[in-house]
């Protein structure tokens, strides 16, 4: 019976925006501060307190909004969406409902390599809410907590249409609008800090009908993982549901990591259940179209589409790309090396694997990386050249991070010490010496290696690196 129908998804991507303050207050919007520090009478929401629209939010948004090819909506306004909340202190949260700040566009991805798009409804800017906190080492069983310093801070709310039709689908959308929403610099996209965070809505439908069933929300999904894993746990539910001749209801679920279960919270609300209604606190919101233009011409290259262009321009694995454009950043120092030494693949592995893993050791972003990508690439025009091992050319690299001395001030010093010149001859001389061993390593009497390695050294004592000596005889003996 299973095989007879297929999952339908639909998605709320909550993205908060890189601002210093709040959406409608002057309240921090940093991270990790002590609880209930970062609020003011706007963001508390006490009496006579009033709102006033941050505009670096709403820069922010409208380029969200010009990346995903959404329809820009120049005359819009905000409104009130009531419930009540703990965390949601004014008992209503300041959205937007009849005119959101961005309508239709779309979101092109892959899964396995394979193109998907989904369709957006809309994107509309609003106010998240606080944090309760549970389920801590310092909070009782019994007990809830409410931080309130996320309460105010601005988020764009991403809306698709029911598009998806897998778990997997899912959690490669929110990658690349993840990635997307990082290369803008509008959201660091920590999704374990709640800067990106999901709502699912999940129905099953007979494979290839068009009619629509009864579909469940799944809240607060914080992790790609907990989103497939959600995901999957929900269809098969109502799998199982259906395959009973049970009903699905319509209901708000959350998601239990621990038990790898979804849970009901509630009946899911309908929009009327909001009672929905004019902000009468902020007046409607007139974007000039020049500004439009303006942030239009701004954008830079999207993920996807660098991505793709760096796999036909250089040539270079599509995993690799995809590691490169993870951060805009590290695909300009890539770019930069490549074009300067001439062989992408050597570019792309130093960059992917020695740089990327070094500047996270070092926990710096690559614009304050202390080797330029300048540096690196006169480094490995050095072994592009035959004239540097990759082992001697870690060496050279290394120093360059401890020390932060210029790459030819250590090439010269390590010339001046032993050239490979040299090292190359006595590596020949000894071969030459002992060609019956030579014969009896290419057999595959490998221990002869180190003997080899010896011979070389006593020759040049105190000189030559081991490592680049036996790195050395590998490539000759070979």
């Amino acid at each position: 019976m299973a095989e007879a129908f297929e999952p339908v998804i639909g998605l709320e991507v909550h993205v908060q925006l890189l601002t210093a303050s709040k959406l409608f207050c002057g309240c921090s919007t940093a991270f990790g501060a002590p609880p209930n520090t970062h609020v003011c009478p706007v963001c508390l929401g006490l009496p006579g307190a009033l709102p006033v629209l941050n505009r670096r939010a709403l820069e922010l948004a409208l380029r969200v909004g010009l990346a995903l090819g959404c329809e820009i909506d120049r005359h819009c306004r905000f409104a009130r969406k009531h419930y009540f909340y703990p965390d949601l202190p004014k008992g209503y949260q300041i959205t937007q409902f009849w005119t959101p700040l961005c309508r239709g566009g779309r979101v092109e991805f892959e899964v396995d390599r394979t193109p998907h798009s989904v369709r957006l409804r809309h994107a509309h800017l609003e106010e998240d809410a606080g944090r309760l906190v549970h389920a801590e080492a310092y909070v009782a069983e019994d007990e809830t907590l409410v931080d309130l310093n996320r309460c105010g801070v601005p988020l764009v709310e991403i809306v698709t249409e029911p598009d998806l039709h897998s778990p997997q689908e899912a959690a490669c959308f929110v990658a690349e609008l993840r990635r997307l929403v990082r290369c803008l610099g509008e959201s660091d996209g920590h999704m374990e800090r709640g800067s990106l965070r999901c709502d699912a809505n999940v129905s099953i439908r007979r494979k290839g009908a068009l009619d629509k069933a009864v579909a469940t929300e799944i809240k607060n999904l914080n992790s790609l993982r907990a989103l497939e894993r959600a995901l999957a746990a929900e269809v098969a539910r109502q799998l199982a549901l259906r395959g009973r001749g049970e009903a699905v209801n319509h209901q708000t679920l959350c998601w239990d990591a621990a038990a790898q279960t979804v849970a009901p919270m509630r009946d899911k609300e309908y929009a009327y259940d909001y009672r929905y209604s004019p902000e009468p606190d902020l007046p409607p919101v007139h974007i000039p179209e020049r500004w439009i233009a303006k942030l239009r011409r701004a954008l830079p290259e999207l993920p996807l589409a660098r991505k793709r262009r760096l796999e036909r321009e250089y040539g270079i694995p599509p995993e690799r790309a995809y590691l490169l454009t993870e951060d805009p950043r590290l695909a300009d120092y890539f770019e930069e090396v490549a074009k300067a030494v001439g062989v992408p693949q050597l570019a792309c592995n130093w960059v992917t694997e020695t740089v990327a893993r070094t500047a996270k050791e070092l926990q710096v972003p690559i614009a304050e990386f202390p080797v330029p990508a300048f540096s690196l690439a006169k480094l490995l025009a050095r072994v592009r050249d035959g004239a540097l091992s990759h082992h001697a050319a870690r060496q050279v690299f290394s120093a360059m991070v401890a020390t932060g001395r210029p790459v030819e001030e250590l090439l010269a010093a390590r010339e001046a010490s032993l050239s490979r010149r040299e090292v190359s001859r006595a590596v020949e001389e000894v071969l030459s010496k002992h060609p019956a061993l030579v014969a009896r390593y290419q057999q595959g009497k490998r221990q002869l290696l180190g003997f080899f390695v010896g011979e070389v050294m006593k020759k040049l004592p105190n000189q030559a690196d081991p490592l680049e000596v036996r790195a050395l005889l590998h490539e000759r003996l070979a």
